[in-house]
């Protein structure tokens, strides 16, 4: 964001000639520690013991072990992320979405002085600062490139908290209406209500219900035809069965947490349509699939702008939000939270969408499609050479998984395992099979990344 458009007292201070040269030294010396890191690497042997230690105290505190024996230096270079016992990995689930341009960007490191310079650690519903204002605009603005009639925007701190508000406007609006439909094997978040959506039942273990969910199936490439049918068919029994009694229709439009199934445009158009027809809302998440495909939205990429009632986003942005139309403004006080986001954060989202913007990163033929079609060829080439240990690939744009050996969860379990000790992060996806993900950072990544990746997977399958 131009300096030229901050507050003058703001700006005065960005520019003074003190805080330049803080910028610029720091600048320069990330540059000269992130220019080391530039392979996979084993761990040093002097730091292993200590940071052993410290993953123990780690799960002691959180009441569990982390994922991955993960826990970073606070230094890393694009998709490369060095951990504290010296170790590198090559990052392509980059914390399942949400490290956009990769680890130690100047960038963001820029965006987050910028922040730090303010008085105000946290934005929220009675602190804003103009990055704020920004961030809204920018993320309407994106919104509207193909029509969409979305008119505001609600920052929050996560994507469930986005999704929340999602369902409370949707409710709101729609009121007495209280069931949702979703798709099956869909993810919304970990709140007591958008565990109640998520298809997984392990994920509602003790809780009480919240919600009346009514699932579709989901489309699936094996099947089009019959998949889409059987969707359709299944809308309007419901819809027979409970009249009147449905708020909203919500959709992710390439499962993630599902298993990377992008449904078609005519899988989506049809279902969006007949819940217009039947005055029910529809909610899109794009929590995870903004800013990787062929457009800032997925609804985009799909050409599903005129089914955009309420659209919520997060992950590569640093801070969620919730967009709608004016005619679905509350009528009542609905919609507060005492925090919005960080000011980094915001700030950095902001530097993020900058970049993206001006990176060539969206078009039929931009950055994402590219890797992606780059990405996808390589897996394809695996799965001729390798019968029966991998199968696919899936997903769409910078979202892209393979399904390793027989799909079931020990056999995606034991290759990720392996995956993260050759040196490349990824993760589980779905059930039945079970596939093994990858987001790489859009803004960053690049084909020799990719061939690296794609090294380290091939060493994988050879020892399955």
């Amino acid at each position: 964001m131009s300096y030229e458009t901050q507050p003058l007292h703001y700006g005065d201070l960005v520019r003074d000639p003190r805080v330049e040269k803080a910028r610029s030294l720091l600048l320069e010396a990330l540059e000269l520690h992130r220019s080391k890191i530039t392979e996979v690497r084993p761990p040093n042997p002097g730091l292993v013991a200590g940071y052993k230690s410290e993953l123990e105290r780690l799960a002691k505190a959180r009441g569990g072990a982390t994922y991955f024996p993960y826990i970073s230096s606070g230094m890393g270079n694009g998709p490369l992320i060095e951990l504290g016992d010296g170790s590198v990995k090559l990052d392509f689930i980059v914390g399942i979405g949400v490290h956009g341009m990769g680890h130690s960007n100047p960038q963001m490191l820029s965006a987050s002085i910028d922040a730090a310079l303010e008085d105000t650690v946290m934005q929220g519903n009675l602190q804003h600062d103009s990055a704020s204002l920004w961030m809204c605009e920018k993320l309407l603005a994106f919104s509207r490139l193909q029509g969409a009639k979305l008119d505001h925007c609600l920052l929050s701190t996560s994507g469930a908290m986005a999704n929340e508000n999602s369902l409370k406007i949707a409710f709101h609006n729609r009121a007495p209406a209280s069931r949702v439909i979703c798709i099956d094997n869909c993810f919304a978040g970990r709140s007591i209500a958008l565990a109640s959506l998520t298809d997984r039942p392990a994920y509602r273990t003790g809780v009480p219900k919240a919600l009346d969910v009514d699932y579709l199936p989901m489309f699936h490439p094996s099947d089009p035809q019959g998949t889409t049918q059987g969707a359709i068919r299944t809308l309007r029994q419901l819809l027979e069965r409970y009249p009147k009694q449905h708020a909203c229709l919500w959709l992710e439009l390439v499962a993630g947490e599902g298993g990377y199934y992008p449904g078609t445009p005519e899988y989506f158009e049809t279902l969006c349509q007949i819940c217009h027809d039947h005055n029910i809302l529809v909610i899109f998440d794009e929590v995870q699939t903004f800013s990787r495909l062929s457009r800032p939205f997925a609804f985009q990429h799909f050409g599903l702008d005129r089914f955009a009632d309420i659209v919520t986003l997060g992950k590569i942005t640093q801070v969620c939000a919730t967009l709608y139309g004016e005619t679905l403004k509350p009528k009542g006080p609905l919609l507060s939270q005492t925090f919005t986001a960080a000011t980094a954060a915001i700030r950095c989202g902001l530097a993020v969408l900058e970049h993206l913007e001006k990176s060539n990163c969206f078009g039929d033929d931009g950055w994402n499609m590219q890797r992606h079609r780059y990405f996808r060829s390589k897996l394809e080439a695996f799965a001729s050479k390798y019968p029966g240990k991998l199968s696919g690939p899936y997903g769409e744009g910078m979202m892209i998984a393979f399904t390793p050996g027989d799909g079931t969860y020990e056999t995606a379990t034991k290759m990720l395992v392996k995956l993260y000790e050759l040196g490349l992060m990824g993760f589980v996806a779905g059930s039945n099979p079970t596939r093994l993900r990858f987001l790489p950072p859009p803004g960053v990544t690049t084909n020799d990344h990719i061939d690296m990746a794609c090294k380290i997977i091939e060493t994988a399958l050879e020892s399955l």
